[in-house]
């Protein structure tokens, strides 16, 4: 009879009403269901900073060296976004470095951490350039156009505040908290203003943002050391006094950091020496969620965008619901405040129901139109006597460079997560001796392949910065074109190269490539098209058409195992959890699929799930979760409900909607399953984190 009635329940879960994941082709943070799984982007945003104005919400981000500059997002939601403007098109800087002119270079420098504010029925957005002080970008529509203040000064990484007297205040400075005002003309610092309001030995960081709340000054900011954390100040006035609590710290959604580039100076030539760090599985470092903004909805409700280090795709933005605690913005929910769900409730926003769920860029490219698409970035500012769009390709004229990181006019956009495939066509004819295009990964180390031209003669060359491994193909091409792919699992810091003569078949071309994040760019791997002449000469020209982006992981739809038996496998042990007899959950031997390690899902819509053993038993939770807490029950009614959080690659954990805490079991103390785990540990060894096998 119950197994009767378990057929029964599972050919009732594939009826319409029950709750299902979007198929999108591009990572959308939007479930679909009424829920969303963190990173809102699987590609690269740093240093974020959140605007609401009215029923509209806007996100501005670093851009560093790459043109446009100064990137701004716009969403009805906080889930689903779109880019909407950049602050300026290129450098406006008389100076070659911006330019990569005369062996002068600004990675990793350029413009960052910026501040976006509405004021005045006008739009601001500060921020530094290296070397060229703070600047200012001024817009009544968001779209531009922007008028540029270079207000100078050394104020950096800060955070702008209009008071209500009508005064302007920028918050700068690490460990050493400063306050300085600004003249209203945007012109520049006002003089004699600067103060110090949080001094050294408080354990404040950088990154500020501050806000002005119900007449109460608060402060976000951010420090490193000695481990990332992120912080929040608050006093009655702006200068001070402030007390400091951590509002987060430990979120890591079980991503540990990667190893970063080691080589003695920065843009280096090939050859050489380059050495990736240890990667420690264990550690939190500054993986952790950190530096970012605060919002309040139009309902009233708080939520921090925050960004992390995401391996070697970059920085990604995270969105974690707020709940204010004895007067501070803690992140997370009751009962498990300084963490976050990576799938949570999408924000109750007026109107919010009704938008589809999408990416915010489109990714892919066929250089038909006029412009180049939003998400493309130049690497410095380009020649642009030197490139065009003809006859619906991409013409890049090859410009003199020893090697790719100084190739000028080299196209990029970011690289997108999980797992993403590039490809693109080259078109060679227009290549002269010496010149070499195709498709690279612009990072430290780089990478590449492409077509070398030598006189007349053709190679396919593909190029390792890291190993200084170089792998060359004579190749003869029917009517010049070759189809190029960049190849990346940038979860696990991966890639490799393959091409294709006919644009169906390709083979894989040089090593599996390890990939790194690195603080010489301060930006993650980032595909990238270019042409250069490696002889010293300005040589001919190549061309690319239909750059597409193809993402294996974005479809999540099947991610929850509905409709499906399966057992649930603890990663730190791997062995299957088991509904005893006595009434608890254990563990058992890995090769027991006995019907006490069966499970299915009870949709209760909107992500949240009940579990029932295949013996017709649900999963409850008794006490305060504490191990043997979590127990057997033949009342449906008692089951535990859980939002279910999506770990990709059939990992996941149980939050109980009721505690925000979740379902573990220790791996080494021997005790039953609890429900007091706060979330997962970045190796996610720690008996919080499974993965469901299915079974038939």
């Amino acid at each position: 009879m119950k197994k009767k009635l378990w057929l029964l329940a599972m050919m009732a879960m594939s009826l319409p009403g029950f709750a299902q994941l979007q198929n999108p082709t591009s990572w959308t943070a939007d479930n679909g269901n009424g829920t969303y799984t963190n990173p809102l982007f699987y590609d690269e945003f740093s240093d974020p900073d959140i605007l609401r104005v009215g029923d509209d919400y806007y996100l501005a981000g670093t851009t560093m060296h790459s043109v446009p500059g100064l990137v701004i997002l716009h969403s009805r939601d906080l889930v689903n976004w779109e880019n909407v403007s950049y602050c300026f098109d290129r450098f406006d800087f008389d100076d070659d470095a911006f330019s990569l002119k005369n062996h002068k270079e600004v990675y990793g420098q350029g413009i960052w951490a910026p501040a976006i504010r509405y004021a005045n029925g006008q739009f601001y957005v500060f921020s530094n350039v290296n070397g060229k002080g703070l600047q200012c970008y001024t817009s009544k529509d968001i779209h531009g156009p922007w008028k540029h203040h270079n207000m100078k000064g050394r104020i950096y990484d800060l955070s702008v505040l209009f008071d209500d007297d009508g005064k302007i205040y920028a918050i700068h400075g690490y460990g050493e908290v400063h306050c300085t005002e600004l003249l209203p003309d945007m012109s520049g610092p006002k003089e004699e203003t600067d103060r110090v309001i949080i001094p050294e030995g408080s354990a404040v960081g950088e990154g500020h943002h501050m806000y002005k709340i119900n007449g109460m000054y608060y402060l976000i900011s951010t420090d490193y050391q000695p481990n990332g954390r992120t912080l929040c100040s608050r006093s009655k006035s702006i200068w001070g006094p402030y007390e400091t609590c951590v509002i987060t710290a430990d979120e890591t959604f079980g991503y540990h950091p990667v190893g970063l580039t080691q080589v003695k100076g920065r843009i280096v030539p090939d050859g050489s020496h380059f050495g990736i760090g240890h990667e420690d599985v264990n550690a939190t470092a500054c993986t952790n969620i950190h530096q970012g903004g605060i919002v309040q909805t139009q309902n009233g409700d708080w939520y921090a965008l925050l960004m992390m280090d995401f391996h070697s795709i970059g920085r990604t933005i995270t969105l974690a619901p707020i709940t204010w605690k004895d007067g501070w913005p803690m992140l997370g929910l009751e009962g498990n405040l300084g963490r976050a769900p990576r799938t949570w409730t999408k924000p109750h926003i007026p109107g919010a129901e009704n938008i589809a769920p999408h990416a915010p860029y489109n990714r892919n490219e066929t250089f038909d139109g006029k412009q180049l698409g939003r998400v493309w970035q130049w690497n410095h500012n380009p020649d642009d006597r030197m490139w065009s769009l003809r006859k619906g390709r991409l013409r890049l004229n090859t410009l003199p460079a020893e090697q790719l990181m100084w190739a000028r006019n080299t196209l990029t956009q970011r690289v997108i997560g999980p797992k993403s495939t590039a490809t693109v066509q080259l078109f060679t004819k227009g290549m002269k001796d010496g010149d070499v295009a195709g498709l690279g990964n612009i990072n430290v180390p780089c990478s590449w392949t492409g077509i070398v031209k030598d006189g007349s003669k053709l190679t396919l060359r593909c190029f390792e910065q890291l190993t200084n491994d170089t792998i060359d193909t004579p190749i003869t091409l029917k009517d010049g074109k070759i189809w190029l792919q960049l190849v990346g699992d940038y979860d696990n810091n991966t890639a490799h190269y393959a091409y294709s003569t006919d644009g169906k078949d390709f083979r894989q071309v040089g090593p599996e490539m390890k990939l790194s994040y690195q603080l010489i760019t301060f930006q993650g791997s980032r595909a990238a098209l270019f042409a250069f002449n490696h002889k010293g000469k300005t040589g001919g020209y190549a061309e690319f058409d239909q750059f597409t982006v193809d993402e294996p992981m974005a479809d999540r739809s099947t991610n929850i195992p509905y409709n499906k038996t399966f057992r649930i496998v603890n990663l730190a042990t791997r062995l299957p959890m088991k509904a005893l007899g006595h009434g608890l959950m254990h563990d058992t031997h890995a090769n027991d699929h006995s019907a006490q390690t069966r499970f299915r899902i009870i949709d209760r819509g909107a992500g949240k799930v009940a579990l029932q053993c295949e013996d017709g038993r649900y999963v409850w939770v008794s006490g305060m979760g504490l191990p043997g807490d979590v127990r057997l029950t033949h009342d449906a009614a008692k089951a535990e409900e859980f939002m279910w959080q999506d770990y990709l690659n059939h990992e996941f954990m149980l939050m109980s909607t009721r505690t925000h805490t979740y379902v573990g079991k220790s791996p080494t103390t021997g005790s039953s399953y609890s429900m007091d785990y706060k979330g997962a540990d970045p190796a996610r060894k720690n008996g919080a984190v499974f993965v469901w096998e299915e079974e038939k």
